[in-house]
This record gives C-alpha cells, sequence and structure tokens, in this order.
C-alpha cells in the first residue's frame, strides 16, 4: 500500500503530541500501537481502532502495563469473530 509510513516518519507528530501531554516521547512504542491499530481495523472493524487505541491509554493511565495491555487486546482482535 503507497500510503503507508514507517514508524519512524511519524516521531514528529509524536514528539510534539507528547510535548502538548506533558509524556517522554521514549515512553510510545509506535510500533507497538500502529500494530494494534491494525489487528483490531481488521479483525473487529476499522472504526474500533482508535478506540481501542483509547481504552488501552486509559488502562495504562490507571496503572496497567501499556505493551502487556497492548498485546493482550491485539490478540483478542486476532481471534475475534463476531
Amino acid at each position: 500500500m503507497a500510503d503507508r509510513l514507517p514508524p519512524e516518519a511519524l516521531d514528529e507528530w509524536v514528539r510534539a503530541a507528547c510535548d502538548e501531554l506533558g509524556i517522554d516521547p521514549a515512553d510510545v512504542d509506535v510500533a507497538r500501537v500502529l500494530d494494534l491499530a491494525r489487528d483490531v481495523a481488521h479483525g473487529v472493524a476499522r472504526p474500533a481502532a482508535p478506540l481501542t487505541a483509547f481504552l488501552v491509554g486509559l488502562a495504562a493511565g490507571r496503572g496497567a502495563p501499556a505493551a502487556d495491555a497492548a498485546d493482550r487486546v491485539s490478540a483478542l482482535a486476532e481471534g475475534w469473530s463476531r
């Protein structure tokens, strides 16, 4: 797909958004977030991808390890058949 960007192409945006939100960019695993969005978009529905990313972020904000939450929800989406 021609419009697919590598994670590093988003670095400037991630730095700006993190600065705005007071987040250390080193804490953002762009590839994992994009993988999560892909898994959910393909396994559940495209509109579920941003919603799921928000839910994982909310879980992380409440103390769940972000990487673990993303991996668990990706696995859920890969097996989704409803």
